[in-house]
């Protein structure tokens, strides 16, 4: 396994983490799957032989049934691992039943420490963007529980761009507690994230972590043109991650499954291992039903893809170059900063457009 700093902090985390979506089955999350405290035990097992030291969870997985089932499933072994966890999301019909508020934060965070049994989350999300509370109230509140010790490093998850620096603007100006990573998707199908996220990554130290690196499995080699899993998450209704180009998404699987025949792997671990090669990732949140998953998906921090492959698929894959971005290409690139060319790098082949 490999360990990667966490953003500007001094926290090594496994380049692939457990997500643990699937444990619980409550409401919707049933179209993904159903594991029990006996399941999590030995998927947990399996990802930490393997080297993965963060799990990674939610207050509404499952409506708290995820963090209870990993807090059971890792008893015994917590001063092993790191947990992350997020709090914002609708968690019941009250008026303070979401958002960023002190009062929601606060109460959510203790309730997650009882349900996943321990006295700390070592990386708390603000699980989506609350344009309602201030960023000064959110930011507090997360201060209060870091200074007691409930919560040791902060991030966002799901933010756009703006959210991101108006947050870290605010947080340097009254001396509050910064993000030190952003949760994001980002795949090959979907590489919006290198327009602002990606960059603002690099030049302001957050450390990315992937959530659904795989886009719900189609990019697990399990999907094609004409075939896709009976008991697929997709069969059952679910709709995450949108497809907008269903054309571009097999032509994306056709290369991957050319590069993985080539090499003998899977087409799994190609597509992780490409987004590991991307700016700013610190860590890929896997799921898996099977420890056979796990073991496919952590090997994949060994395949190391030659700049031949990594082109095929950048060139497969790679998004419009939307203003201001082509602009910028043709008369800025000799004064571009590192987060410049986190998005920049992937269009370095093209003249003047």
């Amino acid at each position: 396994m490999e360990y990667r700093t966490l953003g500007r902090s001094g926290l090594k985390i496994s380049a692939i983490t457990m997500g643990t979506f699937s444990f619980g089955g409550v409401g919707p999350f049933a179209m993904v799957a159903n594991q029990d405290a006996k399941d999590a035990r030995r998927l947990i097992d399996c990802c930490i032989d393997g080297g993965v030291n963060v799990f990674d969870t939610a207050n509404m997985y499952s409506l708290g049934r995820s963090e209870e089932i990993l807090g059971e499933a890792l008893e015994g072994k917590r001063d092993q691992v790191l947990i992350s966890s997020k709090a914002r999301m609708r968690i019941g019909d009250g008026p303070n039943d979401e958002g960023v508020s002190r009062y929601h934060l606060i109460r959510e965070c203790e309730r997650s420490l009882r349900r996943l049994r321990t006295d700390h989350i070592d990386i708390y999300f603000m699980h989506e963007w609350d344009g309602l509370t201030p960023l000064e109230e959110m930011l507090s509140a997360l201060d209060i529980l870091m200074r007691q010790g409930k919560i040791r490093y902060i991030g966002c998850s799901n933010y756009s761009g703006w959210h991101i620096m108006k947050t870290l603007a605010v947080a340097d100006a009254r001396n509050l507690p910064r993000f030190v990573t952003q949760q994001i998707h980002y795949t090959l199908e979907a590489r919006e994230a290198e327009y602002e996220l990606l960059p603002i990554s690099v030049d302001q130290g957050l450390g990315v972590m992937v959530w659904s690196p795989l886009a719900a499995g189609l990019l697990s080699g399990a999907f094609g043109r004409d075939r896709a899993p009976e008991q697929s998450r997709q069969a059952a209704g679910w709709t995450e991650p949108p497809i907008r180009d269903q054309e571009r998404l097999w032509q994306i699987v056709d290369v991957l499954g050319d590069i993985a025949k080539a090499r003998g792997v899977s087409v799994a671990q190609v597509s992780l291992a490409w987004t590991l090669t991307r700016p700013g990732v610190s860590s890929l949140v896997v799921g898996g039903l099977s420890e056979q998953q796990f073991k496919d998906n952590i090997a994949a921090v060994d395949l190391k893809l030659s700049p031949e492959e990594l082109e095929r698929l950048n060139l497969v894959s790679r998004p419009a170059y939307v203003y201001p971005y082509w602009h910028q290409h043709n008369f800025a690139t000799d004064r571009f900063s590192e987060g410049d060319w986190a998005l920049h790098s992937s269009y370095q082949d093209l003249g003047a457009v």
